[in-house]
């Protein structure tokens, strides 16, 4: 069965040091690399990876950017379906600090981030072989049920009295709300800057902040907890999710297929039906 943990940046693998920046760029990262998108897949459709007789058993890992949470642990359930002998842990957090711990030499089988920079640090390291861009995902403004200030768009946070929470602009979520808030001439300075974006999501459910700009997808899953209110300006602003099988992987046969399995036809379905836009 999934084991699933989400790793803060505080609490994270003791050897890594502070959030990389992210920088801008796509180095490294190519739509398409060899992350095993040839041959049968666990499930005998062409395409996905190597068939289930190829594929080690024992548990892999998986560093995730935290946006993919509901779409990696349902994957990787999936992916156990097809592969009993496989089990499958996420390691999910920020992605500049999962690409530093990976970096700094954490053991893991895959890596999938939620924009190109991170990845860029992990390819130029010479630790994987290249990535493929799997989805895409914008921002959008998440408000307490009931949106109790009264919030309608985007130049809504330079009202100085409301309380806001941002992702810090090392992670992928918060250099993309600066990129926003910056082509919109819009001040918002935030309340509270989260390593993540499951963070920034957490401070609006509870009600500590007024809004947060967070991923559509972090809407969604929220539920009721949440409201969103549309950013029609964040289609300028998107996010490109690469993955990739780590060079080093204790299980490169698995980290492959499982590469493969999420950039493919029944990935992109679980990634649809959640809201993530296509490559």
């Amino acid at each position: 069965m999934l084991r699933a943990r989400v790793a803060s940046v505080v609490l994270a693998i003791a050897v890594v040091g502070a959030l990389a920046a992210c920088t801008a760029g796509t180095a490294g990262t190519g739509d398409s690399a060899g992350t095993g998108d040839s041959g049968a897949s666990a499930d005998g459709a062409a395409g996905d990876g190597p068939t289930a007789a190829a594929i080690e058993t024992g548990t892999m890992t998986v560093f995730a950017a935290a946006s993919l949470t509901e779409a990696f642990e349902e994957l990787a359930e999936r992916f156990e379906e097809r592969n009993p002998d496989v089990e499958v842990v996420l390691n999910l957090g920020g992605s500049a600090a999962l690409a530093q711990q990976i970096v700094a030499g954490a053991p893991a089988d895959v890596f999938a981030a939620a924009a190109e920079p991170p990845m860029a640090t992990v390819v130029d390291a010479g630790l994987a072989d290249g990535a493929t861009v799997f989805a895409t995902n914008t921002l959008e403004l998440a408000v307490p049920a009931g949106n109790p200030a009264g919030i309608t768009g985007l130049e809504d946070l330079a009202r100085d009295e409301l309380r806001i929470a941002l992702c810090d602009e090392r992670v992928p979520c918060g250099s993309a709300s600066a990129t926003l808030l910056e082509e919109a001439g819009i001040s918002a300075p935030p309340d509270t800057l989260e390593s993540d974006v499951k963070a920034v999501l957490t401070k609006v459910a509870l009600g500590e902040v007024d809004a947060g700009l967070v991923y559509r997808t972090d809407v969604r899953s929220a539920g009721e907890a949440v409201e969103g209110v549309a950013v029609p300006a964040a289609a300028s602003v998107v996010n490109r999710y690469p993955i990739a099988a780590l060079a080093d992987a204790p299980h490169p046969a698995a980290a492959a297929a499982f590469a493969a399995f999420v950039a493919g036809a029944e990935g992109r379905g679980v990634l649809d039906r959640l809201g993530f836009g296509a490559p």
